[in-house]
């Protein structure tokens, strides 16, 4: 199963979103900078938000998605209303056919 997370870093001001498949091995990677990327910026990254037991194409999709919004009050509304990631949830997965 397949995770959406948020972290966030008080240093920079900043959210960062992702998803993956094992939470805990891609914290201690953001953490020990890995991979050179947006999060090697800051040393100070938290958990902010997660939603979890999801299927990955779905969790790719919701990723895009809270991306797409650019917004910092709409990660901040995730937290404070529950409701939303229910409805993020509910984004489906588009099934490829071939004929």
């Amino acid at each position: 199963m397949a995770f959406v997370y948020i972290l966030y870093s008080q240093s920079i001001d900043s959210f960062y979103i992702g998803s993956c498949l094992d939470l805990d091995i891609r914290i201690k990677q953001h953490l020990n900078h890995t991979f050179n990327g947006f999060t090697s910026r800051s040393d100070d990254w938290q958990i902010f938000f997660t939603i979890e037991n999801l299927a990955f194409e779905q969790a790719r999709k919701i990723e895009k998605h809270i991306k797409k919004m650019k917004s910092k009050k709409f990660i901040k509304n995730l937290v404070l209303y529950p409701e939303l990631s229910d409805k993020l949830k509910q984004i489906k997965i588009c099934a490829v056919s071939f004929r």
